[in-house]
C-alpha cells in the first residue's frame, strides 16, 4: 500500500475509535472519498485493511460498516498482542547485545523524561519506540506487522480514553526490570514481565472504557449495540 493510501487507513482508524465514524453507522465509499478528499481507491484498499483488523464489516450486497468496539474486542486485541509479544521477548533476551541494551535504555530514558515534563503523547510514542525495539531484536519478521497494528490501533484508543497518566511510572518500572532481564538472558523473568506489563495495560484501558461508556446515555449505548 502506497503512504497516500495508508495515511487514510490511519485517519479513518483514528475517526473510528475516536466516534468521528460512528459505531454500526453504515459508510460509503463515495461519502468517504468526499470525507478524507481522495478518489475510490484508495478508499477501497483502507476498507479492506480495516476489515483485516475487524474495525470494518464489508457485508455482499449491503456494503460496508463500522463494527463497535466494545470489551470482547480489545480484549482480543490484548490477547493476540501479549501473545506475540511475551514470545517476541524470550526471543529477545536469548539473541540481545550489549548494544541492544544501550539502546533501550536511551529510548527508556527519552520516555522518562517526556513523564517528568508530563508530555504524554511524547511517553506514548517512545513506549512504541522501546516494545519496537524488543521485537526488532528478536527478529520475527513474520509477527512484526501484526503487533505494529494493534498498537496504532491501542494507541488511538488510549487517545480516545485517556492516558492513564497515573499508571506511566509503573510503565517505567516495568521497562527498567525489562532491560535488566534482556540484559542478563533472562527468558523467564522477561516472558513474566512482559504478560504482567501488557495485562496491567488492558485492566487500565478496560476501566476508561467503562468509565466512558457510564457516561454515554442510555439511549445512545442502546443505539451503538
Amino acid at each position: 500500500m502506497s503512504n497516500s493510501n495508508r495515511d487514510v487507513g490511519l485517519r479513518m482508524r483514528d475517526d473510528i475509535v475516536a466516534g468521528a465514524l460512528p459505531f454500526g453507522a453504515r459508510i460509503t465509499i463515495d461519502a468517504l472519498a468526499t470525507r478524507y478528499g481522495t478518489s475510490h481507491m484508495p478508499i477501497r484498499e483502507a476498507l479492506r485493511e480495516l476489515q483485516g483488523e475487524g474495525l470494518v464489516v464489508i457485508e455482499p450486497n449491503r456494503g460496508a460498516r463500522v463494527r463497535n468496539i466494545d470489551s470482547d474486542f480489545v480484549t482480543n486485541l490484548f490477547e493476540i498482542r501479549t501473545a506475540l509479544e511475551v514470545m517476541l521477548v524470550r526471543r529477545a533476551a536469548q539473541v540481545c547485545t550489549p548494544r541492544d541494551i544501550a539502546a533501550l535504555e536511551a529510548i527508556e530514558s527519552m520516555l522518562e523524561s517526556h513523564i517528568a515534563a508530563g508530555d504524554y503523547a511524547g511517553v506514548v510514542a517512545e513506549n512504541h519506540r522501546f516494545h519496537q525495539a524488543i521485537n526488532l531484536v528478536a527478529g520475527n519478521a513474520d509477527a512484526l506487522p501484526i503487533v505494529d497494528r494493534h498498537w496504532m490501533l491501542l494507541a488511538a484508543l488510549w487517545r480516545a480514553h485517556g492516558y492513564g497518566e497515573a499508571r506511566f511510572a509503573g510503565v517505567a518500572n516495568d521497562h527498567r526490570n525489562l532491560i535488566d532481564a534482556l540484559a542478563t538472558h533472562d527468558q523467564e523473568a522477561a516472558s513474566a514481565i512482559m504478560g504482567a506489563h501488557a495485562a496491567k495495560a488492558k485492566l487500565e484501558l478496560m476501566r476508561r472504557i467503562g468509565a466512558h461508556e457510564e457516561g454515554v446515555p442510555h439511549a445512545r449505548r442502546r443505539q451503538r449495540a
